[in-house]
């Protein structure tokens, strides 16, 4: 239970003083506004003082005492005469508390004659803490009580003695703090800062009918109740008050004034707008309202226009008038399905405008689903320079590159030169390039785009980003770092919003997958989201297709193949999914499914020939068939595949090394081992970010070679090639390590892991066969291995 009141060091510093006597004469000025205490301290004076206390006003003065003047702003000229009297009087102590406006001029005067002063401020959070567990309530709803009452100690007072066990506002409460405002004008003000007008003079000025400074007035006045935060706004708990003494129609009417009002005259609806959402207003000017607010949130928050703009058709707006402006808040936080049919009804309209940015809103939505020919029409028909480019961008991606040639040759001068214009118009001619042009250009032309967009990126509709479309097109020339950086930039930016996110971070783990580092690449995987659309979901399914594959986990590539099929029949194949479809073509291989993916396949080399196979593009695609070829022992498609990178290889270093390390691969397979050639291809690999291929090329040689030294020569290669992944890591911090292993036990892991039967371990260490499967069987008895699958997995982790 409270014994006194909860006061800051100085102010119980100061009455102690008083109450003992050390203050002569005293002459204190207490001034707040209401709910601050100024009555409790008066009480908490009257009990601790040693001498006599008299009451202004009830009681007489009768000798030396300590007179305490309460609520001094409602009194008259005579009283306040009196209090000058005893002001004048050195055997009386004197202490006036008052609210700080509206107040007597005569008061003003007695105050200023005053020594001292005492100002109360709000409790802090720590006040409310001790004020809780003396009124014996749970501490857990302080941080309530301090939100909805900003800390005023009268208002704390009110909701603590009334607060259940749950933080909800009694009704009991909310009438005693309605009966707080008297003055109606300040009942207005209230009612209009509760509708949102906050301190706009212009607005208040209007809705009280008078001149800015009988606004300041209202507003002191309102201030002086205790009602107000320091920012001049009403505390949560004096809203609540309002809306619960003010009758609903009494406040919609309210609304619909300031709206009417801010539209009239102009400024931010936004602020004003968003606090009305969950109201139900109807009305032609709320409805405008909503409108123009939606607009003004386009740009920042997406998710905010479209709530506004749904807002704005439920208050009475045609959604015609709005739809392509809704479809486009819908599509950049993610929501297609409504994007798709808010746009579908834009194009279906007779605004002009509408239509075209219902046509944009509309081939950007199909681009994430992976209809990129049906994209690249609607933003033909769209018009525009920046709707050109997409299109241009999704012909090229759809074969038709005359179509695309044609279309970026048709300049449009009405297109205002904005940094969004450029970066798309760069990016188209990047992408033109690098299927007619130099492969170094091309990269450059979009790193560019990608660059320039930064800045503008967040608040615009993308069908693909120029950064993802550089990444992609950076994986296919082994220029990894640069996707990298190009890629966390974007994500840093933010973008294309929400809608791309997931794409970035796809790649992002796409880049980590080639370069083996697994367990970074997965945890990539799973920040990007399991909500997909068909494009991302596609990279995806790749993406888990791609690390089963490379930890040689069959039981989940048979797992994921089921979706694998899914994906490839929901999205046909374009050319910025070449490499997904290249993971898949591996993957069909080596579980024997190369017949559900040929149509698939076959459609990508038509693609590419309709380009006239632009190596930048076809490289990656014929190496990742080369390594399909391979597992599915098909000679004669595998030396297609090395004859057609050989034709490449003189335009640059990344088709060289491709070219070579595919004619190495086939040697390899043949018995035909050489180590010179073998590592420089490998270390070629590496060098273009292809560090698991590395490793593994090194790792295919040392397992096919009769000569000892050779095999522990690519073995001590691989292993350097590959790395420590952040797996091996993890692994390091295991209590098991590799020197549970003798060294011939450490040799045989080596050759199985590197794919060896036990007879062809024995061939190569010169012993048994027998011998080999003794070994093995130790140490899967030593490292407690549960099937051989957990001990390869075990030995993997210990050998890296």
């Amino acid at each position: 239970m409270l014994t006194a009141p909860i006061q800051d060091a100085p102010t119980r510093q100061l009455c102690a003083e008083i109450a003992g006597g050390r203050v002569d004469p005293v002459r204190l000025a207490v001034v707040a506004p209401g709910e601050y205490g100024k009555t409790a301290l008066l009480e908490h004076l009257a009990r601790i003082c040693e001498t006599p206390v008299v009451r202004f006003g009830r009681d007489e003065v009768d000798g030396p005492a300590l007179v305490l003047a309460d609520a001094a702003h409602l009194l008259g000229d005579d009283e306040l005469g009196e209090l000058r009297r005893l002001a004048d009087d050195d055997r009386v102590g004197l202490v006036v508390a008052a609210r700080p406006s509206p107040r007597p001029a005569a008061l003003n005067d007695l105050l200023g004659r005053f020594r001292g002063q005492i100002v109360l401020r709000p409790f802090e959070r720590p006040q409310i803490d001790a004020y809780l567990e003396a009124a014996g309530v749970d501490s857990g709803l302080a941080e309530f009580v301090h939100t909805q009452t900003g800390g005023v100690p009268g208002l704390v007072h009110r909701l603590v003695s009334a607060l259940g066990s749950t933080p909800e506002l009694p009704e009991t409460v909310l009438a005693e703090i309605a009966g707080i405002v008297h003055a109606p004008d300040t009942l207005q003000f209230l009612l209009a800062a509760e509708a949102g007008a906050g301190l706009d003079v212009d607005l208040l000025r209007e809705v009280l009918g008078t001149e800015a400074d009988g606004v300041a007035e209202v507003i002191d006045a309102a201030r002086a109740t205790g009602l107000l935060g320091p920012d001049g706004r009403p505390l949560p708990i004096g809203v609540s008050a309002v809306r619960s003494l003010v009758p609903v129609e009494q406040r919609t009417a309210m609304r619909r004034r300031l709206a009417e009002l801010r539209l009239e005259n102009g400024g931010s609806m936004l602020t004003m707008a968003r606090n009305w959402l969950s109201d139900e207003l109807t009305g032609e000017s709320v409805a405008k309202a909503f409108e123009a607010a939606a607009q003004e949130a386009l740009p920042t928050d997406a998710a905010l226009a479209a709530r506004l703009f749904d807002a704005a058709v439920a208050a009475g707006t045609p959604v015609t008038a709005v739809s392509a402006r809704w479809a486009e808040a819908a599509a950049r936080e993610g929501d297609l399905d409504t994007a798709l049919r808010l746009a579908d009804q834009a194009i279906a309209g007779e605004d002009k405008t509408e239509r075209a940015l219902g046509a944009r809103v509309m081939g950007a939505a199909l681009a994430h689903r992976g209809q990129l020919a049906r994209s690249a029409e609607l933003h033909r028909w769209a018009g525009g320079g920046q709707a050109k480019a997409f299109a241009a961008i999704a012909l090229v991606g759809t074969g038709r590159l005359a179509d695309a040639e044609k279309i970026l040759g048709q300049s449009d001068v009405d297109e205002p030169p904005t940094l969004l214009t450029g970066a798309v118009e760069a990016a188209a001619r990047g992408i033109l390039e690098s299927v007619t042009g130099p492969q170094t250009s091309a990269l450059s032309t979009m790193v560019n785009a990608a660059e320039m967009l930064e800045p503008v990126g967040r608040a615009v509709l993308l069908p693909d980003s120029p950064a993802a479309l550089a990444a992609v097109m950076a994986l296919h020339r082994g220029e990894l770092a640069i996707a990298e950086q190009l890629l966390e930039r974007a994500i840093a930016a933010e973008t294309g919003g929400a809608t791309l996110l997931a794409r970035h971070r796809l790649l992002l783990a796409w880049l980590s997958m080639v370069r083996g580092e697994l367990a970074l690449a997965t945890e990539m995987l799973e920040e990007a989201g399991s909500e997909l659309e068909s494009r991302d979901w596609l990279f995806a399914v790749a993406l888990e297709v791609g690390l089963a594959r490379r930890r040689s986990d069959l039981a989940a590539l048979r797992r994921i193949w089921g979706e694998a099929c899914e994906a490839v029949i929901r999205q046909r194949v374009d050319l910025f999914t070449l490499l997904p479809f290249g993971e898949f073509a591996v993957a069909a291989a080596r579980l024997g499914e190369q017949d559900r993916l040929a149509p698939h396949l076959r459609q990508a080399r038509e693609l590419l020939a309709a380009l006239g196979d632009p190596p930048l593009w076809t490289g990656p695609l014929h190496w990742s068939c080369l390594h399909a070829a391979i597992i599915a022992e098909r000679p004669a498609e595998a030396e297609e595949h090395v004859t057609a990178l050989a034709a490449d290889a003189g335009l640059g270093a990344y088709p060289a090394m491709l070219s070579a390390a595919a004619s190495c691969w086939l040697r390899v397979l043949s018995g035909a081992v050489d180590v010179v050639e073998v590592e420089t291809a490998a270390r070629g690999l590496h060098g273009a970010g292809l560090w698991w291929d590395a490793g593994r090329l090194a790792g295919q040689a040392a397992i096919r070679t009769s000569d000892r030294k050779v095999m522990v020569t690519l073995l001590d290669c691989a292993r350097t090639l590959r790395g420590k992944s952040d797996e091996d890591e993890s692994a390091m911090a295991s209590t098991v390590d590799n020197s549970a292993l003798s060294e011939r036990e450490i040799q045989v892991a080596e050759l199985v892991l590197a794919g060896m039967t036990y007879k062809q371990a024995g061939a190569q260490l010169f012993i048994s066969a027998k011998t080999v499967e003794h070994h093995v069987a130790r140490m899967r008895q030593r490292l407690g291995a549960s099937s051989r699958s957990d001990l390869l997995s075990q030995l993997r982790t210990l050998l890296g």
